[in-house]
């Protein structure tokens, strides 16, 4: 799973890569395009559930789930026609499965702003409208395609023809294609979104980038936040508040010190666990856990993942030669205080067979034969 780390210049999109990674591979400095070439960095995504497998085992590994995330170079008006780094920006965009769309939510005047004021909605409309003005071109494109086969009689180009037309009218309403009704069962249309690779149908989550005196004061008074959490919320995506320049300050913190700092500020969990987290569960993604003196591992699968299919992200023997699965949830186990005898005798360890849906938290052990 790729993530990619956008916003417009100067933002803190690499000062939050920098945290995110616990790296200094980003350099942040203050200046557009300080960010030319993606940097890349592979992060854990945070799992009490398995720290607390891997403390009863005190296993020799333990092996988290992983988002990667890219931080690509900052956007300016017109770089759905070449603008700045404007091509290359839409390039990595592409490759990416998600986007985290960092927001500046902070005033002051240190930090330079490419359009010279601090304005959140105005700042996503500016790259909202530069993926919407590149998905247009792409679907204008095909409509055309398909229409001038439409005319040879080819009724199936015609129907494609049609809802493409659709589709492009509603860009045109300056309209991300997130928002279009796409007919999930067509598995023609599916095919054609697919080919696509529309910039405006990845999902989004949004990092409103603000002050540590607005975390600690409360952020819900800052009225850049409240801005960016309303057009979240009408748009179904998610907001996750974070101050980059914190988050990159504790990067390199214990856990020890990471837990007091947090208890001083008054919060559960650093911004950058919380957009970890909802990163991995934004494409539907979740964990089964194996667990064992020699590793505890959480492994990562779609939701609907059925056990099969799981047992082959170990190995492909696992799935080829799937018998059964011995299943207990995490919720049982730390109910039974992680005595599995106390699990057997309240029956809560279950056998399961081919057609058993994984959950998130199960703890699986596989039993194959090839």
């Amino acid at each position: 799973m790729k993530l990619g780390i956008v916003g417009l210049p100067n933002v803190g999109k690499s000062t939050l890569f920098n945290a995110i990674t616990s790296t200094k591979n980003a350099a942040a400095a203050n200046y557009p395009f300080c960010t030319i070439d993606p940097n890349t960095g592979i992060v854990p995504v945070p799992d009490a559930r398995l720290d607390k497998l891997a403390e009863i085992w005190d296993t020799d590994k333990k092996t988290p789930a992983i988002v990667e995330f890219v931080d690509i170079a900052g956007l300016v008006k017109g770089a759905s026609k070449g603008e700045g780094l404007g091509n290359k920006f839409l390039g990595n965009i592409r490759e990416c499965d998600a986007i985290v769309h960092v927001v500046r939510c902070f005033g002051g005047t240190d930090i330079v702003h490419v359009d010279g004021s601090v304005d959140p909605i105005r700042d996503i409309e500016t790259i909202d409208t530069e993926l919407i003005l590149s998905d247009l071109e792409v679907v204008s494109n095909r409509v055309a395609k398909f229409a001038k086969a439409a005319k040879t009689g080819d009724k199936k180009a015609g129907a494609a023809a049609a809802w493409l037309t659709d589709l492009e009218n509603h860009l045109s309403e300056s309209k991300n294609a997130r928002t279009f009704e796409w007919d999930e069962a067509d598995e023609d249309q599916m095919l054609h979104r697919k080919e696509m690779g529309l910039l405006t149908t990845k999902p989004v989550i949004y990092a409103a980038n603000m002050s540590e005196d607005d975390l600690m004061d409360g952020m819900e008074q800052n009225p850049y936040y409240h801005k960016v959490k309303e057009l979240a919320a009408a748009e179904g995506a998610e907001c996750i508040p974070i101050c980059a320049k914190t988050e990159e300050d504790i990067a390199d913190y214990t856990a020890e010190e990471k837990k007091e700092f947090l208890a001083e500020m008054g919060i559960e969990a650093t911004g950058l666990d919380n957009l970890i987290k909802a990163s991995y569960s934004l494409l539907g993604l979740i964990s089964y856990l194996t667990d064992g003196k020699k590793e505890c591992r959480a492994w990562t699968i779609r939701q609907g993942t059925k056990a099969p299919q799981a047992a082959g992200k170990i190995h492909s023997d696992f799935e080829r030669g799937f018998i059964r699965a011995t299943v207990v949830s995490y919720e049982d186990l730390a109910a039974c205080d992680f005595n599995m005898a106390n699990v057997k005798a309240k029956g809560l360890q279950r056998t399961e067979g081919k057609e058993y849906v994984v959950k998130d938290g199960d703890i699986i052990e596989f039993l194959f034969n090839v």
